[in-house]
């Protein structure tokens, strides 16, 4: 069993208030500290969208929120509250609604007035309940999900099938662990990086012999997401594979090279990932481009009945040819490239 164990995020859901809630995540986490777990955080999704209340109240808590999804007309009506929150997620569901300027509008309202707050801020298509991983958590019933951050899991692996047999183990020790729980809803066995070293998906792609534009055009991410997808004990949310420009900072020098356009992520996203995730945008970028992306991400979505997601950054400052400066940890600053050419 590896020892470079990350719980990524161990989340919560409850309908309208937290009651008992704090309590049971002291518990599951404590299970898991016990089996040799790190747990980076703790996060509640709300089918409430009270944005004041809930942002206020449960701050004491140190837990990450989300009143999970909106549709454009809802968000609306609460947008200014949420854009001076400091730990709210939200997501648009654009599933079946019509896409036009005043979803561009609704994106670069939040770039321009809370530019923090683009990391909390996602459009959704199909997007399945459950999942622990903000901002795509949604709230269905009362309970808890799991989700690691699977690619530290490869830290002693040399192959593929080395690395996946380490994740089948450890979703099975979870599942050991929780399986007789009524409120455990299951593992969300997402691929989902973070920074470098074994963090990085795209590191242990290098360490298996890949540049990052020859794993592009091999069959080295689909046999990824097949084995996630058919091997988890409790299968609950994504269940996919993330590819996250900036959280992932390997993938993130890829993008300053011109190897991570947008054409690329939403090829890599077709055949195995989860959609456009903490992609950088200028603050002067065309918002017809914006709508155009959009518009093609919920085709594809409809056309293939599959999970994606769009989340474009932003500092608030940088314009396309400019550096970023985040300030955020979980984003890698880069030179901002315009979406398209």
């Amino acid at each position: 069993m590896a020892t470079n164990k990350i719980i990524r995020s161990i989340c919560i859901y409850g309908e309208n208030t937290l009651e008992q809630k704090p309590d049971i995540l002291a518990s599951v986490e404590r299970q898991l500290f016990e089996k040799g777990y790190t747990i980076q955080t703790k996060r509640c999704v709300f089918a409430s969208h009270d944005v004041l209340r809930i942002s206020q109240e449960y701050k004491p808590h140190g837990l990450f929120l989300s009143l999970g999804r909106f549709s454009l007309e809802e968000y609306i009506s609460i947008s200014q509250e949420y854009l001076n929150t400091k730990n709210i997620n939200v997501q648009i569901d654009l599933t079946s609604s019509p896409i036009n300027k005043a979803v561009a509008d609704a994106l670069f309202e939040v770039v321009n007035m809370s530019p923090q707050n683009t990391f909390r801020f996602a459009f959704t298509f199909n997007n399945p309940p459950s999942s622990p991983y903000f901002p795509s958590a949604t709230y269905e019933k009362d309970g808890y999900s799991i989700g690691l951050q699977s690619p530290d899991l490869s830290s002693e692996c040399k192959t593929l099938e080395e690395w996946l047999s380490e994740m089948k183990d450890t979703w099975q020790e979870i599942y050991d662990l929780f399986h007789d729980d009524p409120l455990f809803l299951g593992i969300d066995s997402s691929i989902a990086p973070l920074g470098i070293g074994n963090g990085s998906l795209i590191n242990f792609v290098k360490r298996l012999g890949f540049t990052f534009n020859r794993s592009i055009l091999s069959n080295l991410y689909t046999q990824m997401t097949h084995f996630i997808k058919h091997n988890n004990p409790r299968p609950v949310g994504l269940c996919g594979m993330m590819l996250p420009c900036l959280e992932d900072f390997e993938l993130a020098n890829e993008y300053e090279l011109g190897n991570f356009d947008i054409k690329t992520n939403l090829f890599l996203s077709l055949h195995s990932g989860l959609g456009i995730d903490t992609y950088p945008i200028g603050i002067d970028e065309n918002k017809e481009h914006i709508i155009n992306i959009l518009k093609l991400v919920q085709a594809l979505s409809r056309k293939y009945t599959k999970p994606l997601s769009v989340r474009f950054v932003s500092d608030g400052k940088a314009r396309i040819g400019e550096n970023t400066d985040f300030q955020n940890p979980y984003l890698k600053d880069v030179k901002i490239r315009p979406i398209l050419p």
